[in-house]
This record gives C-alpha cells, sequence and structure tokens, in this order.
C-alpha cells in the first residue's frame, strides 16, 4: 500500500481544495456545519452504521450496543429527517458557493430530494424505492443482523462484549418491529413473491436450525472474546439470549412468511404493486440515477447481448469451440471439470489463496494506471454457509472511515461449480482490485466531507466496479488467458443481460421462469446461479441496471477527455478525478470529467 499522504496528491485532489474568494469561504463553512448536522443526525438514527463507518466511540460509544429502529416508527422518523434536511439544504443558496461545495450540495440535493419524493409518494418498504418489501431472502434483520455482529461489530474490550450482548437482544426486538411493519405493507398488498419467500423460509430455518450453544450467533462472540482475553462467561449469557429471545422472534418471523408465502403472488415484477409503474421508476432513479424508460434500457441491454456474444464467438472458434450457440459452449465451459475446484472445504480455502495471490500481482501494475492509491486493506472471506442460499457470487463490504476494519470481498462458495476458474479473475477485479476496494476505500481516503464519504450511489459504484472488469483487460491481465477474456466478456454480457431481464420482470411483465430461461440461454450459466441472480433483481427493482449504465457512462466520460485532450490525456489523472470527488449521481459526474477536462487543457 501508498503512504496516504502520497496517495492522495493528484490534479484532482489538488481542484478540491483550489483558493475561492471570501464570501465563497463563508457560505462554505455554512454548508459544512449543515453537513455535520445532517452526519450527526443520520448517525442518531443508525448505531449500526455508527459501527459500520467506525464512528461508534466517544459520545456514540453507547451506539456500540444498539440496534437501527425498524418499526414504522422508525421509518416514519427517516422520512421526516430527509424532509427536515432538504427544507435546510435548499436555504443555502448555492450561487454562493465555491465550485467543490457547489459539487457537494448538487449530490446531497439530489439524493434528498429522490429519497423525499419517494417517501412521500409510496406508503410502503423501508424509506426508499428499490426495495419494496421488509421481509424476503435479500433483507432483513434475519439475513443482515447475524454477519453484521461477525464481520463489523468489533470485540477489543469487555466493554464491546457486554455490547454485542445488548445487540443480540436488539436483534430480537427489531425482528419483531419488522412484523409490525410487514403486516402494514400486507394490507397495502405489498409482499414478495411466493418463490422470493420460499428462499426466505430456507434461510431463516438455516438460522434457526443452529444449536444455541454451537450458533455462530453465540461463538463470534465467546471465540472472538476469548481471543482478545477478556473474562468473564459470554457463552451463558449469549446462549440465553438467542434461546429466550432471539430464537423466538426468528419463530414468529418464520410464521408469518409462511403465512405470507400461502397468499403470495407469483408475479415477478413490481408492476403488480400499488403504483407499480411509478415505483419501478423511481427505483431506476434511486438505483442507477438515470431518467432513462424501461423500453429504452431493455433495447440497449438487447443491444450489448448481441455484440458480446459476437466477441465471445470470435475467439472460441479461435480456442476450437465452435459447436452450438455462444450460451451452450459456455455451458460446456462451466461444466469443464479442469476449471472446477473441488466442492470441500480445503478447496474452497485454496480458491480464497488463490485470489489473494490474484489481487497481489493487480496491485503491483495500479501505480500505471492510478494517481491516488489507498492504504486501507483487502480482506477475502467467504459467505457465511447459513446466508449463501440467498446471496450473490460476491459483494464487497467497504473499510470503516476510521481505518480501523478493511474492506472485506465475499464470495459465495455454495457450490464451487458455480465458480469456474475462468470466471473468478473478473469477479475478483470487479469486487477487489480495481473495483469496489479500490474505489470505496479511495473515497474514505479522499478530500471530502464526511457526508460524502457515507453517501453511495449504485450506478457510481457499480459502473466503476464493471468498468473496472474492462480496465483489468486493458492492463494485460488476459494477454495469455482467452479462456480469462471470455470470463471478462461473459461478465459484461451478463451485465447486458440484467438490463433485459429487470425491464422485462418490472416493466413488461416477464415471468420469473422467463427471465431465468433467457438468462441461462444467452450466458450458459448453471440454472441454480440463474435463479438466485433472478430472484434478486426481483426484490431490488432497478438495481441491476445501474451496473451497466454507470460503465457506459464512465466510458463515454473517458473517450471524451481522450479525444478533448488528445497527446494531454492521462489515465491516472483521469481516474483520480473520477474517484477523489467521490460517488455521485452519473448525471455529475460529466460535469465533473468537463472540469477535468479544462484545468488539463491549461
Amino acid at each position: 500500500m501508498l503512504d496516504r499522504r502520497t496517495a492522495l496528491k493528484s490534479g484532482a485532489a489538488a481542484f478540491a481544495v483550489a483558493a475561492v474568494a471570501p464570501t465563497a469561504r463563508a457560505a462554505d463553512a455554512k454548508l459544512a456545519a449543515l453537513f455535520d448536522t445532517f452526519v450527526q443526525e443520520n448517525l442518531d438514527l443508525s448505531p449500526t452504521d455508527a459501527t459500520q463507518f467506525g464512528l461508534d466511540k466517544g459520545k456514540r460509544a453507547h451506539q456500540r450496543a444498539e440496534i437501527d429502529d425498524a418499526s414504522l416508527a422508525g421509518i416514519a422518523k427517516v422520512k421526516a429527517l430527509n424532509e427536515s434536511q432538504l427544507k435546510r439544504l435548499n436555504q443555502i443558496a448555492r450561487a454562493g458557493l465555491s465550485g467543490a461545495d457547489q459539487l457537494n450540495y448538487d449530490i446531497v440535493f439530489y439524493d434528498l430530494s429522490n429519497s423525499v419524493a419517494a417517501g412521500k409518494e409510496f406508503a410502503y418498504g423501508p424509506t426508499v424505492a428499490g426495495r419494496p418489501y421488509i421481509l424476503s431472502q435479500l433483507t432483513g434483520n434475519y439475513c443482515n443482523t447475524p454477519a453484521f455482529l461477525d464481520s463489523q461489530h468489533p470485540i477489543e474490550t469487555k466493554t464491546d462484549a457486554d455490547a454485542y450482548l445488548a445487540r443480540l437482544e436488539g436483534f430480537a426486538r427489531a425482528m419483531d418491529q419488522e412484523i409490525e411493519a410487514s403486516r402494514h405493507d400486507i394490507a397495502l398488498g405489498v409482499a414478495a413473491p411466493d418463490f422470493a419467500l420460499a428462499k426466505t423460509l430456507i434461510q431463516m430455518s438455516q438460522l434457526r436450525s443452529e444449536k444455541v450453544e454451537s450458533s455462530n450467533l453465540v461463538m463470534s462472540l465467546v471465540n472472538r472474546a476469548k481471543a482478545k482475553k477478556i473474562s468473564g462467561d459470554y457463552a451463558g449469557p449469549a446462549a440465553k439470549i438467542v434461546a429466550g429471545k432471539v430464537y423466538p422472534a426468528l419463530d414468529r418471523q418464520i410464521a408469518l412468511v409462511k403465512e405470507m408465502r400461502e397468499k403470495a403472488r407469483h408475479d415477478a415484477g413490481v408492476w403488480a404493486l400499488p403504483k407499480g409503474g411509478d415505483y419501478y421508476r423511481a427505483s431506476l432513479t434511486y438505483w442507477a440515477t438515470t431518467d432513462k424508460k424501461p423500453e429504452e434500457i431493455h433495447r440497449l441491454g438487447l443491444s450489448i447481448v448481441a455484440d458480446h456474444t459476437a466477441k465471445i464467438d470470435a475467439i472460441m472458434k479461435k480456442q476450437g469451440l465452435s459447436k452450438g450457440t455462444v450460451g451452450e459452449r459456455l455451458r460446456v465451459l462451466y461444466k469443464d471439470p479442469r476449471y472446477l475446484y473441488p466442492n470441500t472445504d480445503a478447496a474452497k480455502d485454496k480458491l480464497i489463496a488463490d485470489l489473494n495471490a490474484h489481487v497481489r500481482e493487480v496491485q503491483a501494475q495500479l501505480p500505471r494506471y492510478f494517481g491516488a492509491l489507498p492504504r486501507q486493506g483487502l480482506q477475502i472471506r467467504r459467505v457465511p454457509k447459513n446466508i449463501e442460499a440467498g446471496q450473490p457470487q460476491g459483494y464487497y463490504y467497504p473499510p470503516a472511515l476510521d481505518g480501523s476494519r478493511p474492506g472485506i470481498y465475499w464470495i459465495n462458495l455454495r457450490d464451487t461449480a458455480e465458480v469456474p476458474k475462468w470466471t473468478l479473475p473478473t469477479l475478483t477485479h470487479h469486487e477487489g482490485i480495481p473495483g469496489h476496494h479500490l474505489q470505496l476505500a479511495i473515497q474514505n481516503e479522499a478530500t471530502l466531507p464526511t457526508l460524502r464519504k457515507m453517501m453511495g450511489f449504485s450506478a457510481y459504484e457499480e459502473g466503476w466496479a464493471l468498468y473496472s472488469e474492462q480496465l483489468a483487460a486493458e492492463m494485460g491481465e488476459y494477454k495469455n488467458d482467452p479462456l480469462g477474456e471470455i470470463g471478462q466478456l461473459h461478465d459484461s454480457m451478463f451485465r447486458g443481460v440484467r438490463l433485459v431481464v429487470d425491464s422485462g420482470m418490472h416493466a413488461l411483465k416477464w415471468s420469473r421462469e422467463q427471465a431465468v430461461k433467457y438468462y441461462v440461454d444467452t450466458l450458459g450459466d448453471l440454472e441454480a446461479s440463474a435463479i438466485t441472480e433472478i430472484e434478486r433483481y426481483c426484490v431490488w427493482p432497478g438495481q441491476a441496471c445501474s451496473y451497466m449504465l454507470g460503465k457506459l457512462t464512465i466510458l463515454d466520460a473517458r473517450a471524451r477527455a481522450q479525444k478533448a485532450l488528445g497527446a494531454k490525456f492521462d489515465m491516472r489523472k483521469f481516474h483520480d478525478a473520477v474517484l477523489l470527488n467521490g460517488a455521485m449521481p452519473l448525471k455529475l459526474l460529466d460535469s465533473v470529467v468537463d472540469k477535468y477536462i479544462g484545468g488539463a487543457k491549461s
């Protein structure tokens, strides 16, 4: 890792702290104070965010023992806070701000105005569009809190261990609050589709089936307290809470989900929900920061699939693979035992070790393509077994803002047949380096308001990660690896497929089965993988579109900069301009790149 003082030197960083007039400095200070207030207000309502960002210290130390309020009243508080913050932001004159803070203003305004609009229009779901269901295979405390307690709740002292026990009790309370919120939404005609609820029950039952004394909820505390030589009996109190409070609350959720499943619809898309068409458009705004119409997104996806199919076909033919459709030939590669790790725990450990070795190889090349590099490390971990059935192939947890916890790339190893060797480099480029870890760790360390560091925009973040997959190819990662190149093109085409099936299900009324068939036929993936992905898109409408729409925006911006600057174009400075200004809506990224171009010309 580069030293932080070196890592943050760049043209973009210099732009962010450029000299401004005294009147602008006064306005900037007012905005900074307001943003600091927003941070404190947001953290007041989310103790788990305080822990995730490493801010549960000092006057917030008590929050380390708390869980977010999941009740209807808690949802209402978040919506009310969004409205209040937007009103106060509107009281600041944007024109009086410096250029950097005009960008900060615009980003926060975009986020708040869309959240407020969705909160007023839709009476179901948590607090924003794009997540319509309180309980599903991907949403709910039952699937999020165990992983949070295990990987993000720190245990360094006796106080931390005691706080873990308090959070176990809060976990039980939050599950009962979710029952209340779910029943509210059910009365409005809103519940996840039957197949999603079936997967939810599988995961809930897996968590519930763990013997209390040996459950991860108990042993995570016991083992980590022992490792830190913290005295006291934690096995007994933790087991008592799990047996007496957590499991009974989980039983109540299981009973509710069974009741929901009996009456649930099979329709995959949110078009079937109240104001479903409007909800999908609001979801696309939330996830993809786009105003593109679903039909336009669908056509774009089809064109990308056609383009990538032709490219993969050409490479395959050079490798002597010419029989059948591209999807059928990809399926042959998926099943080829030469490219599979054995489906054993030992082989899965080896797989993770191999990924770590690959990450080190890519890191050595980064200074040729980036000015800013992060000091925060990356860990690669296996998705916990009790939730792997409904989780995607890989996902990433960003580092704590205070540097106390590294970034974590989680890889789903429920079945190694789903991740053949030729797919793993690209997945690692996406989730790790130069993808999510590079972007989010740099954002943490950049000269940005804390509020901005805590904000995320899926189209920017996932767009960057998908762009990074192609960038890795441009860095020569597949120079002598044609199957790896096929893997990169396959995964890029996969995001084109996402455009097709997401818009297909939520706007064009495709069934789950129709979407799975298109997915499998086009990509050649195992049906089990396709089902997990398709069911994910059903409960996170619009999120699947953020990847490719973001990537295309970054590629278009880069091409514009290359054309405008010619020989003056510097890839490292372009990447710094994109990354050091932090996550933002796609609409605002173009203005950032335009300022970079203007500065590079002078």
